[in-house]
C-alpha cells in the first residue's frame, strides 16, 4: 500500500521539539519544515514528482500523472490564485499537494478513488491519503456508527457523512480539496455546481461522446508515455516445468511481466482499453526489450472460472459467449493473449485465511485470491475496465431528472426495455406506468421528504428485495445484487432519494435505529442543490470508487501498478457531459464505446460486443459460497460485529446456510458481512504501528478491541 502523509502545525502553537521526531515508517520525505510532507510506500521515481516555484511554493503529484514539468509549474501558479480545478485537470490518476507560503491544498480526484483524509493533531491538522496511518497516529478507536452506515446504507452520503471506521479521522468529500492555514482547514469543492430547479446546459450528443474518446485516449497515453519496469523476481525461475510455460512459471512466483497489459474479459469497457493501448503509440516494453514479442505490444489476460462455467444454464452460455468475443479480439496480432483458469482455489470465498488488510472494509475482500490469481499473470502496468458502468450508465434516478425537464418522451425506449425484460407476461404490461408513476414520485419528492422516508422505512425495517440497478457492484464482487427480484423491481426501488442497502435486512434493530437517526439528522440541515438522478449517481460512483480501492489493496501483486483510466478526473469529467436522453438509452454504454473506438480507426468488433455479463459473476459467487459453507458458519460462531450489536450471529449463520442452498438472498449483502467481519479481525490481529520517533504513538489504532456501540 502506497500512501502520502503530511500536517499543518499552528503558528500559536507550533509542533513541539519532541513532536517533529515522529514520522511514518519507511518514508521518503518530499519537503520538510513546520509543514513536512512524506511518500511512504514502494512508489517508482517517477511517481513522485516535485516542482518548485519558490521557498515555499511547491507542488507535489503522486501517482500517474500525464502532465509536463512545464504544465505543473503553470498549474501551481494558477492554483496560487485560488483556481483549484487546474490541479486536477491532467491525464492520469494521482494526488496533488500544492503548498503556497503556509496555505497548503490537498485536491481529491472526483470519482473517490484517490481520497484525503484529515484529522487533528497536535494543535493543527494531520492529512493523509490513507486513513489508517492517522488512525495509528491519533491511537483511535473503531466508529461503529460509521461501520453500521456503512452495511445498512452504503451509497447514501446522508448515513456516511465524512466518517470513516476510525473515530476522529474524517474524509474529504469526491470533487473537493483539503485547504490548510497554519493548522486550520477548510473543505471546499472544485467543479460548479448545477441548480435544482433548471438543468445545466448540456452538450450536442456528438460533441459529448467526442470528448469522452479524447479523453479515454489521453488516459490511456498516459499510461503508454510512462517509463516501464521490469518488476524484481521474488525467486529465480526453476526453469522447464511439465504443462507450464514461462508467463505460468512466472504467475505461480508471485511475479507480473514486464512491460503493459490490460484485462480482457469480453466486456466492452476492458476491451476498449485493450484496443486503445494496443493501437496507440507508445513505448509498450522497457527500454532492454523486455515485455515485447513479435509485433505484440500488450498483454492481455482472460480468466476462465472452470467451476461455475461447467454449471450449465445461462450463466455458462454467457461466460462462453464472453471467452468467444475474447479470443475474436485477441486475434489483433498486436496483443498477446492468456488465458488464466481457475478451479475451486479461484473461487470468491476461497483463501480468505491469507487476506491482506486494507484501509477499509469492502466486498471485494472476498473475491481478493481470486483476481490476485489473475493479475498475476498480467504486466507491471495493468489496464482494468473497473468504473466504465458507473460513468457511462444512467442511473435509474435519472428518469426523474427527465421528468424534471419536462422531457417525457425519452422515458419511452428505457421503459420499454424493462417491459421487454419482464417476458410476454401480464406484468409486462403494467410496468411502463408503474415505473413512470415511480419516476413521477421522485422528482415531486423534496430531498428533505426523500431522506425522511428512507430513515423511516429503516425503522420499521422495510427492506427493497432488488439490488440497485445504479451500478454499486464491487469491483471484485459479482456485479449484481443476485437478489430475488428483477430489474424491474431494483429499477423501481432504485427510484428513491436515498435507500438501505442488501446487508441491512440482517443488522439489529439498535443498529438500524443508530442509521435512521443520523439519516433524521441529514435531513434537517440544508437541502442540495443537486437534482435526484444526478446525485444518486454520483454517491453509487463514490461507493464503487471507494470498493475499486479496496480492491487494489487486497488483490495487490507485488511490483505492480492496476490503472482505472474510466476513474479518472478527465474521463469522468467527459462522461458527466454526456446529455441525460442519451445516458437512459438501452445500450448506451456500447455505444459511446463503439464510436470511440471508431474515432479511433477500430471497427471491427466480433458480434454480440457489448452484451451485459451479471449472470457468469453471479453464478460464481453462490458456487463459491457453497464450497465455503462451513468455514462462513464457523466465522460467525462468534462474530466481532455481534460484539460490536451490529448483527446476531444465529441470524447470520442461518442465512449462510440458506444461500448455500440456493435460497435467493442478496449475496452483495452476505459479501458485506463477511468482509467487514474478516476485515476486523485483521485488523485487530495486526501488530506494531506506522509511525516512530521519541513522541510516537505507543499504542497502534483500535488497540481496545471492538466496544459495543453505546445506546442511543
Amino acid at each position: 500500500m502506497r500512501w502520502l502523509v503530511g500536517w499543518s502545525s499552528a503558528a500559536a502553537a507550533p509542533v513541539s521539539d519532541e513532536a517533529r521526531t515522529v514520522h511514518p515508517v519507511g518514508a521518503q520525505l518530499l519537503w520538510e519544515g513546520p509543514d513536512p510532507l512524506w511518500a511512504v510506500g514502494d512508489w517508482r521515481p517517477d511517481e513522485v514528482r516535485v516542482v518548485q516555484a519558490g521557498p515555499h511554493t511547491r507542488l507535489a503529484v503522486l501517482g500517474c500523472c500525464g502532465a509536463s514539468d512545464e504544465q505543473l509549474r503553470a498549474g501551481l501558479f494558477t492554483a496560487r490564485g485560488g483556481a483549484l480545478r487546474h490541479l486536477t485537470a491532467w491525464p492520469g490518476s494521482y494526488t496533488a499537494v500544492a503548498q503556497v507560503g503556509r496555505r497548503l491544498t490537498i485536491a481529491g480526484d472526483l470519482a473517490g478513488a484517490r481520497p484525503v483524509f484529515h484529522t487533528a493533531w497536535e494543535g493543527g491538522t494531520a492529512y493523509a491519503t490513507a486513513a489508517l496511518p492517522l488512525a495509528d497516529l491519533i491511537e483511535a478507536q473503531l466508529d461503529i456508527g460509521h461501520l453500521a452506515a456503512l452495511l445498512a446504507c452504503p451509497d447514501a452520503p446522508e448515513a456516511l457523512g465524512d466518517g470513516t471506521p476510525y473515530a476522529g479521522v474524517r474524509r474529504v468529500p469526491p470533487g473537493h480539496a483539503l485547504i490548510l492555514r497554519d493548522g486550520s482547514r477548510e473543505i471546499t469543492g472544485y467543479e460548479p455546481t448545477a441548480s435544482l430547479a433548471v438543468a445545466a446546459p448540456q452538450l450536442e450528443a456528438a460533441t459529448a461522446v467526442d470528448g469522452v474518446r479524447d479523453a479515454l485516449v489521453e488516459a490511456v497515453r498516459a499510461r503508454l508515455a510512462a517509463p516501464r519496469h521490469a518488476p524484481e523476481m521474488p525467486e529465480p525461475d526453476p526453469g522447464p516445468v511439465p504443462g507450464m510455460g514461462p508467463a505460468a512459471r512466472r504467475a505461480r512466483r508471485g511475479a507480473p511481466a514486464p512491460g503493459i497489459g490490460a484485462d480482457l474479459s469480453g466486456g466492452s469497457a476492458s476491451s476498449t482499453l485493450a484496443l486503445l493501448a494496443a493501437g496507440l503509440p507508445g513505448v509498450p516494453g522497457t527500454p532492454l526489450g523486455h515485455g515485447t514479442g513479435a509485433g505484440e505490444r500488450l498483454l492481455a489476460v482472460t480468466f476462465n472460472d472452470l467451476v461455475s462455467g461447467a454449471s450449465g444454464g445461462h450463466a455458462r452460455t454467457v461466460r462462453e459467449a464472453e471467452l468467444e468475443r475474447a479470443r475474436s479480439i485477441a486475434a489483433n496480432p498486436r496483443l498477446h493473449h492468456i488465458v488464466v483458469t481457475g478451479d475451486e482455489d479461484a473461487l470468491p470465498y476461497a483463501g480468505l485465511d491469507t487476506m491482506l488488510l486494507t484501509d477499509e472494509p469492502g466486498p471485494a475482500l472476498v473475491s481478493a485470491e481470486r483476481h490476485r490469481r489473475r493479475l498475476a499473470a498480467g504486466s507491471a502496468d495493468h489496464l482494468v475496465g473497473h468504473g466504465a458502468r458507473q460513468v457511462l450508465d444512467a442511473h435509474p434516478a435519472r428518469l426523474a431528472d427527465l421528468l424534471m425537464d419536462r422531457q417525457r418522451r425519452r422515458l419511452l425506449r428505457p421503459v420499454a426495455a424493462l417491459a421487454k425484460s419482464e417476458g410476454a407476461s401480464a406484468h409486462s404490461l403494467v410496468v411502463p406506468i408503474t415505473v413512470y408513476r415511480a419516476a413521477r414520485r421522485l422528482a415531486r419528492t423534496s430531498y428533505r421528504d426523500g431522506v425522511r422516508e428512507a430513515a423511516a422505512r429503516l425503522l420499521e425495517r422495510r427492506f427493497d428485495d432488488g439490488a440497485d440497478s445504479g451500478s454499486t457492484a464491487s469491483p471484485g464482487g459479482s456485479g449484481s445484487g443476485s437478489g430475488p427480484a428483477g430489474a424491474v423491481d431494483a429499477s423501481i426501488a432504485a427510484l428513491a432519494w436515498c435507500r438501505s442497502g442488501p446487508a441491512a435486512r440482517w443488522l439489529t434493530g439498535e443498529a438500524l435505529a443508530d442509521v435512521s437517526v443520523r439519516l433524521q439528522d441529514a435531513a434537517t440541515r440544508p437541502g442540495t442543490l443537486e437534482r435526484p438522478g444526478e446525485r444518486r449517481a454520483r454517491a453509487a460512483l463514490a461507493r464503487y470508487a471507494m470498493d475499486h480501492r479496496v480492491f487494489e489493496q487486497a488483490a495487490e501483486v507485488r511490483s505492480q501498478r492496476l490503472h482505472a483510466p474510466f476513474l479518472d478526473n478527465q474521463v469522468v469529467r467527459a462522461c458527466r457531459a454526456l446529455p441525460e436522453a442519451l445516458r437512459v438509452q438501452p445500450g448506451a454504454r456500447a455505444m459511446v464505446l463503439r464510436t470511440v473506438l471508431a474515432g479511433t480507426g477500430i471497427r471491427d468488433l466480433p458480434p454480440g460486443w457489448g452484451a451485459t455479463s451479471q449472470a457468469a459473476g453471479a453464478a460464481a459467487v453462490r458456487s463459491g459460497l457453497r464450497v465455503a459453507a462451513e468455514d462462513l458458519v464457523a466465522l460467525f460462531d462468534a462474530p466481532l460485529l455481534a460484539d460490536a450489536g451490529l448483527v446476531e450471529a444465529r441470524v447470520i449463520r442461518k442465512a449462510v446456510r440458506a444461500a448455500a442452498e440456493g435460497e435467493l438472498l442478496p449475496l452483495d449483502g452476505l459479501a458485506e458481512l463477511v468482509s467487514t467481519e474478516l476485515w476486523l479481525r485483521r485488523l485487530l490481529a495486526r501488530r506494531g504501528t506506522c509511525w516512530t520517533g521519541s513522541a510516537a504513538p505507543r499504542q497502534r489504532a483500535v488497540a481496545g478491541g471492538v466496544a459495543p456501540r453505546p445506546a442511543l
